[in-house]
C-alpha cells in the first residue's frame, strides 16, 4: 500500500454543509460528533476529485451527457475511484484503488489585535495528526507541547505579541515560548505549503512560522465552534427587488485561511482486466499527476465558495 497525506488550504470561504439544523443557523458546516470540530467528509471529497478526474477526461467539443458518462467510466477514473454506479451493475464490479479518509482540521484562522490573524491548533489536534502521519509512514514528526488554559504558544518575535500577551477574538492569553517551537512551525509551513514547486507560497511559509498559536483543546474548540463566519442568505423577487416570502435564511461558513489534512491510502488497482493492473505505488503516482493546484469543495461554487489549494506529501509503504 502506498500512503499520501493530503493538505487542503481554504483561499475562500468553504461550506462543507450537513443539511437542515435545528439551531438558529439554518446550513451550518458538517462537524464531527465528539468534538464538534470541523471536518470534510471523505465522501465528499472523493466526490470532487473524481469529478476533477473525470473532467480531465472529458472531449469538450462534445459534453453531452453521454460523453459525460462515457468520460465516468474512463479506465483511469474507474481504476482509482471505481466504475459509475448510475444506470448499471458495473459499479459492483469493483471499488478504486484509493481509499481518502475524512479531512480533519489542522488549524483555523482567528482575528489577532496584533498582526490582523493568527492560526490556531491545540495539543489534541496535533496528537491526532502525530498518529495520523504514523499511519501514512511519516517519520521524524516534532513533538508538540501541553498548554494550559489561558495560555498560547507562539514564536518569539511574532507579530501577534502585545507585550507579553496576546489578544485572539476578545480574549486574552499569556504568551510562552519554547525551544521546539520553532522546528514545530518549520515543519508545518513545510509541509501544508509545497514552495518548491510554488515560489509565491514562501511568504505563507513565513506567515505560519510567525502566526501559528498553539492553545489549550478547551480555548481551540469554543473558537471554532463560535468563530465561523454566520451569512444571511436572501432570495429576491425579480419584479418589485424585495425579499421572497421564507426565502431568509442564513448559512455558516468555515474563513478563509481554514487548514485540512486528510490521508489518502493507495492500493494496487482492482479491475478485472489485465490492461489495467497497476501496484500501488503506480496509482498513487497516476492520481498525484492528475491532481490539480486547487479544488472547489462544498457549496456555493458559483458565487466563489471553497477555493482550496491543495499540497500532496507522500509517506511510506507498508510491506
Amino acid at each position: 500500500m502506498s500512503k499520501a497525506v493530503l493538505y487542503l488550504h481554504a483561499l475562500t470561504p468553504m461550506h462543507p454543509g450537513s443539511g437542515t439544523a435545528l439551531g438558529v443557523v439554518d446550513l451550518p458546516v458538517q462537524r464531527e460528533r465528539h468534538t464538534q470540530w470541523p471536518l470534510i467528509p471523505g465522501s465528499s471529497l472523493k466526490g470532487v476529485l473524481r469529478d476533477h478526474f473525470r473532467e480531465q477526461m472529458l472531449d469538450f467539443d462534445n459534453e453531452e451527457i453521454d460523453t459525460r458518462r462515457k468520460a465516468d467510466g474512463n479506465p483511469r477514473v474507474t481504476r482509482l475511484f471505481g466504475p459509475p454506479t448510475i444506470g448499471a451493475d458495473e459499479g459492483k464490479a469493483h471499488a478504486g484503488a484509493l481509499s481518502i479518509t475524512d479531512a480533519r482540521i489542522l488549524a483555523f484562522p482567528v482575528r489577532s489585535l496584533r498582526g490582523v490573524f493568527a492560526w490556531i491548533t491545540c495539543p489534541a489536534v496535533l496528537t491526532r495528526l502525530q498518529r495520523d502521519l504514523a499511519v501514512a509512514g511519516f517519520q521524524d514528526v516534532p513533538e508538540h507541547l501541553d498548554v494550559k488554559p489561558d495560555e498560547a504558544y507562539l514564536a518569539e518575535g511574532s507579530p501577534l505579541l502585545v507585550g507579553n500577551k496576546v489578544l485572539l477574538e476578545e480574549f486574552e492569553f499569556n504568551t510562552k515560548h519554547h525551544k521546539d517551537l520553532p522546528d514545530l512551525f518549520e515543519w508545518l509551513a513545510e509541509q501544508v505549503f509545497n514552495a518548491d514547486e510554488s515560489p509565491e507560497l514562501f511568504h505563507t511559509q513565513e506567515q505560519i512560522r510567525q502566526r501559528m498559536v498553539i492553545l489549550s483543546d478547551d480555548d481551540f474548540t469554543h473558537f471554532v465552534r463560535h468563530a465561523t463566519e454566520v451569512m444571511a442568505r436572501v432570495g429576491l423577487d425579480y419584479n418589485t427587488k424585495t425579499v421572497k416570502d421564507g426565502a431568509l435564511f442564513y448559512e455558516e461558513f468555515l474563513p478563509a485561511e481554514t487548514l485540512f489534512y486528510s490521508l489518502v491510502l493507495a492500493d494496487e488497482a482492482r479491475s478485472a482486466h489485465k490492461s489495467q493492473n497497476m501496484d500501488a505505488a503506480a496509482v498513487m503516482a497516476d492520481f498525484k499527476e492528475g491532481l490539480p493546484q486547487h479544488l472547489q469543495i462544498g457549496g456555493d461554487a458559483t458565487i466563489g465558495k471553497g477555493l482550496c489549494a491543495v499540497t500532496l506529501r507522500q509517506g511510506g509503504n507498508a510491506q
